[in-house]
Parts: C-alpha cells; structure tokens; sequence
C-alpha cells in the first residue's frame, strides 16, 4: 500500500468525494486528472453497464474552450473534419493531427455557440497546441481549460435515469447533440454520449463545487434501475472496437491505420493543420491497420496489459498487441492488433506476451 503525494500537477475531479464515498478502488491519471479505474468487483461493473446502467466519473475528460470571433476559424484550423455546418448544439467527433497527420488527440467538438466551442480532449496537452496555433495564426480568440467536468451515465438503461432526471426531452437527443440544462440550480449541459457502445449520456458539470451534490441526484434518479459506480471499461470497450487514443496509438499513428479515416475530410481548405499530408497518406495507402486478435488459451488476462510484440509463425515481426484483456462474452483473451496491412482477418500469429510465445488469429473488430 502507498500514498501519493498532493500535487497541482494531480487534480481530483469535482467527483472525487462522491466516488470515494462509493467504494473506489483504484484510480488512474489522465489529462493531470484523477480517474476512477474500479470499485472493487470487476466483474458487476461490467455486467452493470451491458444489462443496466452505471455511473461514472470522466471529469478527466477535460474541455478545452476556445472563445472570440475567431473560435470557429480556429477550430476548423485544428480540425481535419469540415465543421462549416455544425451548428450550435452539435458535436462531431474529430481526428486532432499535427502536420505530419500523425494523430494528437480524437476529441469530441461541442459547438455551443457561433463564437464558444469546446474540444473535450483525450488525454494530451492540447491547451498548449491550441494556444499556440491561436498566437501563430494571429486570430483574435482565447483557448483556455473550462470549469466543465462530465459526469457519465451508461447503460441501456441510461436513457431512462437521464429522462427521470432532465425530462423526455433528453430522448430526442441525437448522438453527440447536446443541450444546456439546470437541476435543482446546478448548470449543466446534457450530451448523448459516452465511451461505451451501450449508450448513455454525459452530463458536463459547470459548477465544479456541486460534484458531490449532481452524483448524488444521479445515484438517487438511478435508484429503481440498480444503478452502481463504474468507469470507462476496457473490457467492454475492446470488445466494440473502441479505440483509446495514446493507449492503442503510437507517436507515428495516422487515423488511415487506426478506423478514423471516415472522421476526416480531406476537401477541407488547405489552412487546415494535417490534411495536406493525411491527402499524401491517403493517395499512397496506410502502412498499417488495426484489427482484431484472439488468443489461445483460457487463462483470463486480469488486470489488462498493453503493447507486445506479434510475429508471424514463421517469426517475423509485422506489429504490436496494443491491448489484451478477457472478453466475458466471448470467453477469450482478445485485444488489438496494430500490424502491416499485408496481414489479414484468419491470418496467424504469434504474441510475445509475459515471456511467452501465445498463438492467435486475426479478425475484423469489432469483435461483438
């Protein structure tokens, strides 16, 4: 057992008396942020949010807000995606590269007015990206980190807790809409949302001093439906092909080799940071692509692990494992494979995992 050192370089999130109050188990880092990471029963939290619904804390799914005339320049500067007709309410997930086209982030971008954006960011400092695009463009518009910290709700009951919450309005939301709201005097902002492929919400807290008071609305609103504690779940994210920025991606990873091609236009003008070189990418074909592995064997991977080496039966290297984990589902170790697109879905392999040799096959994701 150890402790770890008060710092403001670590924040806890508005949610981090709630959570411990809950039963937190563990906690990771992410975006300078603590994040829950289990609650001591892996295997109810999971089931939870296939068959019920959860609650989670992702304030460290941190916004970045640009605001002044020139935020919307800006964020189409930023953005190989064409945002021209996002109007106000909308979000549109986007693949952030530099002007190599190399992947930095893939945020949601929340339009929440024609001069107010927020890019709520994975897990990589792109306060500074943004502040010195802003400065080196000359644009009149301040980038600064919000006060807005998400709240989660997910499940296939999430649609029902949100609506006992907010009202029926919440269900003609459509994916990555989102709606300013209030309850019981709390300001928030409502999305459908989520990283999870059961559905759900995230609510985005804009008074960071009622943490503790909008998780208990929700933990008591969710009550009929079982609600429970929870977090982003591996298990359940890699089983849907769900992609973890800087965890299933590497310092040269392009959207072409990782699924995101389809979030990028490449007619956006020219200003925009990448296209010009995710154009050259696209027009030459990417190096790599990501697809499925299942592994031999029936020894669950508990806790999940991350990046090894695969090869060919014959030995040759062609990619890495960039996450291994036990699909409950499918009753296997399953994981991503980020390997040369000669290789294909039914080709074998072999994963150098734990200083083991461990036979696998490839397949397309998602797995379920």
């Amino acid at each position: 057992m150890f402790a770890i050192s008060p710092s403001a370089r670590l924040r806890p999130s508005p949610f981090f008396d709630a959570t411990v109050e809950a039963g937190v188990a563990a906690f990771t880092v992410y975006n300078r942020t603590l994040l829950p990471t289990g609650y001591g029963d892996p295997d109810a939290e999971y089931w939870r949010l296939l068959k019920g619904v959860a609650m989670w804390d992702v304030a460290a799914e941190r916004q970045i807000e640009l605001y002044g005339p020139d935020a919307g320049r800006l964020a189409q500067i930023l953005a190989p995606r064409d945002l021209d007709k996002c109007v106000v309410g909308q979000g549109k997930y986007v693949a952030l590269c530099n002007h190599a086209g190399t992947l930095i982030n893939d945020p949601i971008v929340l339009k929440l007015a024609e001069d107010r954006y927020w890019f709520s960011i994975a897990d990589s400092s792109i306060l500074f990206w943004a502040r010195a695009i802003a400065v080196e463009r000359a644009l009149d518009v301040e980038v600064f980190e919000a006060d807005v910290s998400p709240l989660a709700v997910q499940g296939p009951k999430a649609e029902d807790v949100v609506a006992s919450i907010f009202g029926d309005w919440v269900r003609e939301l459509k994916y990555f809409w989102f709606k300013p709201s209030e309850i019981e005097g709390i300001p928030v902002a409502v999305a459908r949302s989520g990283w999870s492929k059961q559905g759900g919400f995230e609510i985005y807290l804009m008074d960071r001093t009622k943490g503790t008071e909008l998780w208990n609305i929700v933990a008591e609103a969710g009550k009929p439906f079982d609600i429970g504690p929870g977090n982003p779940n591996q298990n359940e994210r890699i089983e849907s092909g769900l992609l973890s920025y800087g965890g299933d991606t590497d310092d040269t990873t392009n959207p072409f080799e990782v699924g995101l091609g389809r979030y990028v236009d490449l007619d956006v003008p020219d200003y925009v940071i990448g296209v010009e070189a995710l154009r050259q990418i696209k027009e030459e074909g990417p190096k790599r692509h990501q697809l499925g592995c299942i592994l031999e064997g029936d020894e669950p991977t508990d806790p999940p692990s991350v990046w090894f080496d695969m090869h060919r039966p014959d030995g040759r290297r062609i990619g890495d494992l960039t996450n291994c984990v036990w699909s409950r589902r499918l009753e296997k170790n399953i994981g991503f494979a980020l390997v040369e697109t000669a290789a294909q879905p039914g080709d074998a392999v072999v994963v150098k995992k734990d200083g083991k040799d461990v036979p696998g096959k490839l397949v397309e994701l998602p797995f379920i």
